[in-house]
């Protein structure tokens, strides 16, 4: 047997007879060369397993392996052989082993993924898809790391993963990323691993300690009066002009009013709507945390939303409330306020979902508990809530300390001067 070299490899043919000839190395037990008839040569690696079973693995084909570099890898299965491991076996089952893709596919097709609104449904896809997938999908859950997640975090913040596709046949979507798509996608990526630890797909989440930091949202609301007074006049204005539709514009009155979810709003039909007693009944179906608490969510209508619903054309129990302009889906809202926002020179970062957390967090500012803001606004967890009792009282403290400047500077100025009446004269005199 002689040493497999470039040499031998290359002086080495097909059989004549038509069989696989093997060249086995005279240095490293079971390292060998294969040529099939057809004259591919591959280098291979023959040895027992701990159960006796005999096994031939294929390094590669010469070419895209030189001999030199078969033989280290030769090497490297022989000492994981004595070491009573099996390589061959580990590659199937690597090879058979879940991706990311497996886990995000089948918890796509969950009945957990599937109780999840529709609209939260399209917007979690669209964050699999053009996110999740591209940075980590071909990765194994088994050897999946914290760094490989907070990799995938920076690529999708930094904008690594913004695209543009098509959406129909003349429709397009900007994909962009940013620091709070980054967050959401890991919280999404979060989700699926806890539910694939509870379905014994995997055994440990990798997301757990993973840091996403604070949304943020709750710091970008119509802060006062002028805010509101702003967007109130816009979409008068508009309406008046005719850039806007009445419908669409009372529907974005009534969440700034009200808190609704932009789909609450957009989906209230008159079924919902209780006028004597100034409330929007939402069954569990209609709005997002109702599939998990199973509960109605109510919402109370002060006078200015009821007149607001009371002035729109009357229709049967499932008519919308905001009627559309054509076809029977629910009117659209986000795009026309990008423009609304815009011309009202509102904060460039807010959307439809902040005038829901500026009505929170002025609740939070004028007292109201945790248990207060999770009725108005059907948080489904005590937990969110508070979140805006705690941002009510930093924004408070630091509301007293701007409160308190003139008084400090007044105190700072009197302190100085009473500090001049001491100052010792020359030659020691006071």
């Amino acid at each position: 047997m002689p040493k497999i070299t470039k040499r031998v490899v290359d002086a080495t043919g097909p059989d004549p007879h038509g069989h696989r000839r093997y060249v086995w190395d005279s240095e490293i037990k079971g390292f060998g060369l294969q040529v099939l008839p057809t004259g591919v040569k591959s280098y291979v690696f023959q040895y027992r397993t701990p159960e006796s079973r005999t096994r031939r693995a294929t390094i590669g084909k010469h070419g895209a392996w030189t001999p030199d570099e078969a033989r280290e890898k030769a090497d490297e299965m022989r000492r994981a052989v004595k070491d009573g491991r099996d390589p061959l076996g580990e590659r199937i089952e690597r090879r058979n082993a879940l991706t990311v893709v497996d886990l995000l596919d089948a918890y796509l097709a969950s009945e957990r993924f599937g109780s999840k609104a529709p609209s939260t449904q399209a917007i979690d896809r669209g964050r699999i898809e053009r996110h999740l997938k591209p940075t980590l999908g071909c990765r194994h859950l088994d050897d999946l790391t914290p760094g490989d997640i907070e990799r995938s975090v920076a690529a999708i913040r930094d904008g690594k993963t913004a695209t543009t596709i098509k959406t129909g046949k003349r429709g397009k979507a900007r994909v962009t990323g940013g620091q709070g798509t980054a967050r959401m996608a890991v919280e999404l990526l979060r989700a699926a691993f806890a539910w694939a630890v509870r379905e014994r797909l995997t055994e440990n989440n990798p997301c757990a300690g993973i840091k996403t930091g604070g949304s943020g949202i709750r710091e970008t609301i119509l802060e006062d009066a002028a805010d509101y007074g702003r967007l109130f006049e816009t979409l008068e204005r508009m309406e008046n002009e005719k850039h806007i539709r009445g419908p669409v514009a009372d529907a974005m009155r009534l969440i700034a009013l009200t808190g609704a979810r932009r789909g609450e709003a957009a989906g209230l039909k008159w079924r919902h709507v209780d006028l004597r007693k100034g409330l929007i009944t939402l069954p569990a179906s209609a709005h997002k945390t109702g599939k998990a608490t199973g509960k109605p969510r109510v919402i109370g209508l002060p006078a200015a939303a009821q007149a607001i619903i009371a002035k729109q054309p009357s229709g049967g129990p499932d008519d919308f409330v905001f009627q559309p302009a054509k076809g029977n889906g629910a009117i659209a809202l986000s795009k026309v306020w990008r423009t609304v926002r815009a011309e009202a020179k509102l904060p460039e970062g807010i959307g439809l979902h902040g005038l829901r957390h500026s009505l929170a967090s002025h609740m939070a500012m004028g007292g109201a508990g945790a248990a207060e803001i999770m009725t108005a606004l059907g948080h489904r967890q005590l937990s969110t809530a508070q979140r805006y009792v705690h941002w009510a009282q930093d924004a408070r403290q630091a509301l007293a300390e701007r409160a308190a400047s003139v008084a400090l500077a007044g105190m700072a100025a009197a302190t100085n001067e009473k500090g001049a009446d001491v100052v010792p004269l020359e030659g020691g005199r006071q």
